[in-house]
């Protein structure tokens, strides 16, 4: 397995850049690098028939939800709840609206970018009460953004990808919302960093091994939540029944094994999933879609999914 020569070149420029690990900072240190850099690489942004942000009561407070309405439609157009990366720490919408903007137009659907609580402000499980509030609020208001609350999908990359996971596990056990797809980016799954891949890649491929360590400390609040699905979905004894599932996972990153785990216990499980390995590519390759081909081809495949599940043309 080799790195691709496109993530060679902004490995050589990030090198270049000598910048402490997250670890090493402080958290605003840390948020201000994350902000400051994560739009530059970011895809560059569709133009779609609206884009309006809009405030929903939450289980603590308002939470800002993001509606890309890809295009005008005389019928109700199908729905993507979407969870940032960031690792609970980081992120927010703008961090992502590239990528999200991308997603609407071309699976076709209206995607809600959901702004959760972050740690260490809101530890565990803020973040997910917050996601699947927003993915309620999304069903029963679907009309008033012109969506279909029968034809919904939950998708997330990384902090995001876990958000994702959870949420379709506890949208089975509260009987609803009935989900068409759950769509898996790079993501969180296990309690612990000690997959063969988190130590593998660990140093030197952007995302490390000490800063995915600082993310759970802040996450978790010094609390062990090992057992709790909610936290690590790889703890849920039972995966069955879960909506039809598209996982991506990079060669290169700290997060492959378990993303890679997760795909496997669902397939056991009984669940139809698709898993796709980008070998040469690194943790957050997806948001290099204006530098990287394989980018390109991982959006694309996630629209081809959303648009299978929700049963649009290709």
């Amino acid at each position: 397995m080799k790195l691709d020569p496109q993530i060679e070149q902004i490995l050589e420029s990030a090198r270049k850049t000598v910048v402490p690990d997250y670890s090493e900072m402080s958290l605003a240190d840390a948020r201000a690098l994350f902000k400051s850099s994560m739009p530059v690489p970011d895809a560059r942004p569709e133009e779609l028939f609206r884009v309006d942000d809009m405030n929903i009561a939450g289980p603590a407070g308002n939470i800002l939800l993001r509606i890309y309405v890809p295009e005008k439609s005389a019928v109700p157009l199908p729905i993507v709840i979407w969870m940032h990366g960031g690792g609970f720490v980081f992120g927010g919408l703008d961090n992502f609206d590239g990528v999200c903007r991308a997603v609407a137009k071309l699976s076709g659907a209206i995607v809600a970018s959901v702004e959760y609580r972050l740690a260490p402000e809101h530890p565990h499980p803020a973040a997910v009460e917050d996601a699947f509030a927003a993915l309620e609020w999304a069903v029963a208001n679907a009309a008033s953004f012109g969506g279909d609350p029968e034809r919904v999908a939950v998708a997330g990359e990384s902090a995001g990808g876990n958000l994702a996971a959870v949420c379709a596990i506890l949208a089975r056990d509260k009987g609803g919302p009935c989900l068409l797809r759950q769509i898996l980016i790079y993501p969180v799954t296990a309690a612990h960093a000690d997959s063969e891949s988190h130590h593998l890649f660990g140093d030197d491929y952007l995302l490390t091994r000490r800063s995915i360590l600082w993310f759970n400390r802040h996450r978790s609040a010094g609390r062990d939540h090992s057992r709790d699905f909610r936290y690590a979905p790889l703890a849920a004894p039972d995966l069955s029944g879960l909506a039809p599932a598209l996982v991506i996972v990079a060669g290169f990153d700290p997060l492959r094994d378990e993303g890679i785990a997760y795909a496997n216990r669902l397939k056991e499980a009984g669940n139809r999933v698709d898993l796709l390995t980008f070998d040469g590519m690194l943790h957050g390759f997806m948001s290099l879609v204006d530098y990287v081909d394989a980018a390109k081809v991982a959006i694309g495949e996630v629209a081809k999914s959303l648009r299978a599940g929700f049963d649009l043309a290709p």
